[in-house]
């Protein structure tokens, strides 16, 4: 697949911390950016798109999971590391799963449900930068 032009100007993203029986889900990038790191499922918010519009469309196509939104969670912004790289600011939502099994597209190579106090005990899996912090202000709005 032949990489995209990246645009001028910052992007708008959304992630959701999805929440289920008191773990959170992680998916593994299977793509760059960010290949072979776990973070949240998520992506690009397309033009007249709202936030929990682009939420629950990028869950659906990444995981096939439905979603109840509980509250914006955080932000990061991610700055361009190198030329032709993408300038992101990523909106994390905290989310409540509410139906169907995770069922990864393309996307996506391998997902776990873990418990939020364990992600310090990951052992050598690589997280994506201020994966941590958004967690575990999404598990306080879940108030799981």
């Amino acid at each position: 697949m032949p990489s995209l032009a990246q645009p001028a100007h910052p992007q708008i993203a959304v992630s959701a911390a999805i929440f289920r029986e008191g773990k959170v889900l992680l998916t593994r990038r299977a793509r760059s950016p960010a290949k072979g790191f776990y973070s949240l499922p998520g992506g690009r918010v397309e033009f007249g798109e709202s936030l929990h519009q682009a939420l629950r469309r990028e869950v659906d196509e990444e995981t096939g999971l439905e979603i109840e939104i509980v509250g914006l969670a955080g932000w990061r912004e991610v700055l361009p590391a190198a030329p032709g790289a993408g300038h992101y600011l990523i909106m994390s939502f905290a989310a409540r799963w509410t139906a169907r099994e995770p069922s990864l597209n393309d996307e996506l190579d391998d997902y776990r449900w873990t418990s939020p106090d364990a992600l310090g005990d990951l052992g050598d899996l690589k997280l994506t930068g201020g994966l941590e912090e958004i967690i575990q202000s999404a598990h306080r709005l879940i108030g799981a």
